[in-house]
Protein backbone atom coordinates (compact mmCIF):
# COMPACT_ATOMS: atom_id res chain seq x y z
CA UNK A 1 0.00 0.00 0.00
CA UNK A 2 1.14 3.56 -0.65
CA UNK A 3 0.64 6.31 1.91
CA UNK A 4 0.91 9.96 0.90
CA UNK A 5 1.32 13.00 3.14
CA UNK A 6 0.78 16.51 1.83
CA UNK A 7 2.57 18.59 4.47
CA UNK A 8 1.73 22.30 4.23
CA UNK A 9 2.60 25.38 6.22
CA UNK A 10 -0.28 27.86 6.41
CA UNK A 11 -0.29 30.72 3.91
CA UNK A 12 0.82 34.28 4.74
CA UNK A 13 -1.09 35.79 7.63
CA UNK A 14 -1.99 39.34 8.53
CA UNK A 15 -0.39 41.36 11.30
CA UNK A 16 -2.81 44.25 10.68
CA UNK A 17 -4.87 43.88 13.87
CA UNK A 18 -2.55 44.00 16.89
CA UNK A 19 -5.48 43.32 19.24
CA UNK A 20 -5.89 39.80 17.81
CA UNK A 21 -4.11 36.91 19.47
CA UNK A 22 -1.63 34.96 17.37
CA UNK A 23 -4.14 32.09 17.20
CA UNK A 24 -6.80 34.38 15.68
CA UNK A 25 -4.75 36.06 12.94
CA UNK A 26 -6.35 35.59 9.48
CA UNK A 27 -4.65 35.38 6.10
CA UNK A 28 -3.67 38.57 4.34
CA UNK A 29 -4.51 39.17 0.65
CA UNK A 30 -1.26 37.56 -0.49
CA UNK A 31 -2.02 34.56 1.72
CA UNK A 32 -5.46 34.11 0.16
CA UNK A 33 -3.95 34.20 -3.36
CA UNK A 34 -1.21 31.80 -2.27
CA UNK A 35 -3.64 29.28 -0.78
CA UNK A 36 -5.79 29.42 -3.91
CA UNK A 37 -2.69 28.84 -6.07
CA UNK A 38 -1.70 25.89 -3.87
CA UNK A 39 -5.17 24.38 -4.27
CA UNK A 40 -4.97 24.73 -8.05
CA UNK A 41 -1.50 23.13 -8.01
CA UNK A 42 -2.77 20.22 -5.90
CA UNK A 43 -5.67 19.59 -8.29
CA UNK A 44 -3.48 19.90 -11.40
CA UNK A 45 -0.94 17.44 -9.99
CA UNK A 46 -3.55 15.05 -8.63
CA UNK A 47 -2.52 15.54 -5.00
CA UNK A 48 -6.02 15.15 -3.62
CA UNK A 49 -6.25 14.18 0.04
CA UNK A 50 -8.76 11.72 1.46
CA UNK A 51 -8.61 13.51 4.81
CA UNK A 52 -7.19 16.71 6.28
CA UNK A 53 -5.95 17.35 9.78
CA UNK A 54 -5.11 20.97 10.58
CA UNK A 55 -4.22 23.34 13.37
CA UNK A 56 -7.08 25.22 14.97
CA UNK A 57 -5.61 28.65 14.19
CA UNK A 58 -7.60 31.03 11.99
CA UNK A 59 -4.82 31.17 9.39
CA UNK A 60 -4.60 27.38 8.98
CA UNK A 61 -8.38 27.05 8.75
CA UNK A 62 -8.56 29.84 6.18
CA UNK A 63 -5.67 28.30 4.21
CA UNK A 64 -7.62 25.04 4.09
CA UNK A 65 -10.82 26.75 2.93
CA UNK A 66 -8.99 28.67 0.19
CA UNK A 67 -7.50 25.43 -1.18
CA UNK A 68 -11.01 24.64 -2.41
CA UNK A 69 -10.90 20.92 -1.68
CA UNK A 70 -14.02 18.75 -1.56
CA UNK A 71 -13.33 17.35 1.92
CA UNK A 72 -13.81 18.58 5.46
CA UNK A 73 -10.98 19.11 7.91
CA UNK A 74 -10.30 17.61 11.32
CA UNK A 75 -9.39 20.77 13.25
CA UNK A 76 -7.02 20.14 16.16
CA UNK A 77 -6.00 22.59 18.87
CA UNK A 78 -3.10 20.22 19.61
CA UNK A 79 -1.56 21.10 16.22
CA UNK A 80 -1.43 24.83 16.96
CA UNK A 81 2.32 25.62 17.09
CA UNK A 82 2.94 21.89 17.63
CA UNK A 83 6.39 20.35 17.68
CA UNK A 84 7.19 17.73 15.09
CA UNK A 85 6.82 14.83 17.55
CA UNK A 86 3.23 15.83 18.34
CA UNK A 87 2.50 16.21 14.62
CA UNK A 88 3.90 12.73 13.94
CA UNK A 89 1.70 11.28 16.70
CA UNK A 90 -1.37 12.83 15.07
CA UNK A 91 -0.31 11.54 11.64
CA UNK A 92 0.27 8.00 12.95
CA UNK A 93 -3.35 7.89 14.17
CA UNK A 94 -4.76 8.56 10.67
CA UNK A 95 -6.47 5.84 8.64
CA UNK A 96 -6.92 7.30 5.14
CA UNK A 97 -4.14 6.72 2.56
CA UNK A 98 -3.71 10.38 1.51
CA UNK A 99 -3.52 12.96 4.31
CA UNK A 100 -3.19 16.74 4.16
CA UNK A 101 -1.66 18.25 7.30
CA UNK A 102 -1.50 22.04 7.73
CA UNK A 103 0.54 23.51 10.55
CA UNK A 104 3.10 26.05 11.68
CA UNK A 105 6.84 26.63 11.80
CA UNK A 106 9.15 25.64 13.29
CA UNK A 107 7.44 22.27 13.84
CA UNK A 108 6.28 21.78 10.25
CA UNK A 109 9.73 22.49 8.77
CA UNK A 110 11.43 20.16 11.23
CA UNK A 111 8.85 17.48 10.53
CA UNK A 112 9.41 17.76 6.77
CA UNK A 113 13.17 17.50 7.18
CA UNK A 114 12.92 14.53 9.53
CA UNK A 115 10.43 12.59 7.42
CA UNK A 116 12.15 12.55 4.03
CA UNK A 117 15.03 10.24 3.22
CA UNK A 118 16.53 12.99 1.04
CA UNK A 119 15.54 16.65 0.94
CA UNK A 120 13.95 17.94 -2.27
CA UNK A 121 16.27 19.98 -4.47
CA UNK A 122 14.71 23.36 -3.73
CA UNK A 123 16.39 26.36 -2.05
CA UNK A 124 13.40 27.03 0.22
CA UNK A 125 12.86 23.52 1.62
CA UNK A 126 14.92 23.98 4.78
CA UNK A 127 13.34 27.28 5.85
CA UNK A 128 9.81 26.21 4.84
CA UNK A 129 8.25 29.64 4.15
CA UNK A 130 4.52 30.28 4.43
CA UNK A 131 2.62 28.04 2.05
CA UNK A 132 5.53 25.63 1.56
CA UNK A 133 4.18 22.21 0.67
CA UNK A 134 5.92 18.85 0.46
CA UNK A 135 4.33 15.69 -0.91
CA UNK A 136 5.87 12.59 0.68
CA UNK A 137 5.15 8.91 -0.04
CA UNK A 138 5.81 5.69 1.82
CA UNK A 139 5.37 2.06 0.87
CA UNK A 140 3.68 1.09 4.12
CA UNK A 141 0.49 -0.59 5.26
CA UNK A 142 -0.53 1.95 7.90
CA UNK A 143 0.49 5.37 9.19
CA UNK A 144 1.60 3.77 12.46
CA UNK A 145 4.38 2.10 10.44
CA UNK A 146 6.04 5.33 9.25
CA UNK A 147 8.65 7.36 11.11
CA UNK A 148 11.68 9.59 10.95
CA UNK A 149 14.31 9.02 8.31
CA UNK A 150 16.80 8.18 11.06
CA UNK A 151 14.61 5.14 11.87
CA UNK A 152 15.06 3.97 8.25
CA UNK A 153 11.35 4.41 7.59
CA UNK A 154 11.49 7.89 6.12
CA UNK A 155 9.44 8.78 3.09
CA UNK A 156 10.32 9.65 -0.46
CA UNK A 157 9.73 13.27 -1.46
CA UNK A 158 7.52 13.40 -4.54
CA UNK A 159 7.15 17.16 -4.91
CA UNK A 160 7.80 20.45 -3.17
CA UNK A 161 6.59 23.94 -3.93
CA UNK A 162 6.17 27.39 -2.45
CA UNK A 163 3.46 29.88 -3.50
CA UNK A 164 5.99 32.25 -5.05
CA UNK A 165 6.95 29.54 -7.60
CA UNK A 166 3.31 28.97 -8.50
CA UNK A 167 2.31 32.62 -8.78
CA UNK A 168 5.43 33.47 -10.82
CA UNK A 169 4.67 30.59 -13.21
CA UNK A 170 0.94 31.29 -13.41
Amino acid sequence: MTLTLILMRHAKSSWGSPQLSDHDRPLNKRGVRSAQALGAWMRKKGYLPDAAVISSSARTQETFVQLGLAISADIRRSLYLAEETRMLDVLKAQTEPVILMIGHNPGIATMAENLVMQAPDHPRFHDYPTGATTVIRWDAEAWKDIGWRTDCVGGQPVDFTVPRDLIAAG
